[in-house]
């Protein structure tokens, strides 16, 4: 094929894409400014449990840098109304399908809801994801905000490199509004579900409720387990036979309390008393009562560190970098490669720990 046709054919393909999503905004220098932004706009696509969570450090220091703004949020998670509903600057949601495709009308709908809006600010959270750029560019706003990397380039007015030594989850959207915006605070704000003291109140007393249920004196602290993940995270039963066989001696402080998944399936042979609920409301509200959780790498683990309680993570396969929580009692046990008593080791230590400084 002639080279011509190959040019005219990109020709087409770019006057095609400017007619469908509009001219790409000229990049800019300056700082995000501090004032006159009103109207925000958050496009992110991830849907689990944890990557929901794990925006509410974004969301916080939104309201620490614009405390006047209102914030509409783009999002696929079906969970995002019990996340952020309690965020006192959130606008409106608009929930978008996991698979447009699938469900075109829903998408659409809320597309030009989107659209319909000037937004002062519209951002791109997401330092992998091409779904959230290109939603970035159907937006109209005046300042656009997003990563620049080997899989995200252009269509923002403030673009922001990759770092090289941050790869939190929860951190990198807050690194991409401080650097934007010229600030350089030095504490990162936690995943924080605004749980309310009624909530946590209710929480305290479905927890006595199972305890009395079981006859379990309350002289004791309590911890939670946590034994579901996805995938290669997931522990078979005999490593959990021998994790909690060597955890035997916490018992001599605490009692011990599994919280049952989504599944409603005990994942411990129903050994100890339990929790369950599908609200996670509910859930997190729970686990506020608990001295600490000990849980694997999976989207309770990071609702336990919003809501908050202590958590005891043990990592097996994914990136402690990325996914590692970072609250102030959060504790990281490396579990890749090591026999499941040594593992249960490090946890009753810390535990035992945690009681003396307590």
């Amino acid at each position: 094929m002639p080279p011509g046709i190959h040019t005219l054919r990109r020709r087409l393909a770019n006057r095609l894409t400017r007619l469908l999503l509009g001219r790409s905004p000229e990049a800019v220098s300056t700082p995000l400014p501090t004032t006159g932004i009103y109207r925000i706009l958050i496009c992110h696509t991830s849907h689990s449990l944890g990557n929901t969570l794990l925006l509410t450090p974004l969301l916080q220091e939104l309201e620490q840098t614009y405390p006047a703004a209102e914030i509409d949020i783009l999002t696929r998670s079906p969970v995002a109304q019990d996340i952020y509903g309690h965020y006192f600057n959130l606008r409106r949601l608009l929930p978008m399908p996991a698979h447009a495709v699938g469900h075109p009308w829903q998408a659409m709908r809320n597309l030009r809801r989107m659209r319909a809006v000037h937004y002062d600010l519209a951002i791109d959270p997401e330092p992998q994801s091409q779904t959230s750029r290109l939603l970035l560019r159907l937006a109209h706003a005046t300042w656009k905000l997003g990563f620049n990397g080997p899989r995200k380039q252009g269509h923002v007015t403030h673009d922001v490199a990759i770092p090289g030594d941050l790869s939190s989850k929860g951190r990198l959207p807050v690194y991409l509004l401080r650097t934007a915006s010229g600030r350089s605070d030095a504490a990162y704000p936690p995943p924080d579900l605004r749980l309310s003291a009624l909530e946590k109140s209710e929480g305290r007393l479905a927890l006595e409720r199972v305890l009395a249920a079981h006859q379990v004196p309350r002289k004791r602290g309590v911890i939670g387990i946590f034994a579901n993940a996805t995938g290669p995270k997931l522990m078979p039963p005999a490593w959990w036979d021998a994790f909690l066989l060597a955890l035997e001696p916490i018992r001599e402080h605490f009692s011990l309390l599994e919280i049952v998944p989504a599944s409603g399936q005990s994942m411990l042979g129903s050994r100890y008393p339990a929790y369950y609920s599908s609200d996670l409301r509910k859930l997190a509200s729970m686990l506020t009562s608990l001295d600490a959780l000990i849980t694997l790498d999976a989207g309770v683990m990071h609702l336990a560190c919003a809501s908050p309680v202590p958590t005891l993570s043990i990592f097996t396969v994914t990136s402690t970098a990325e996914w590692g929580p970072y609250g102030k009692h959060d504790i990281i046990v490396q579990a890749l490669d090591r026999p499941p008593a040594r593992v249960a080791e490090d946890v009753l230590a810390a535990c035992m720990a945690r009681t003396s400084s307590a």
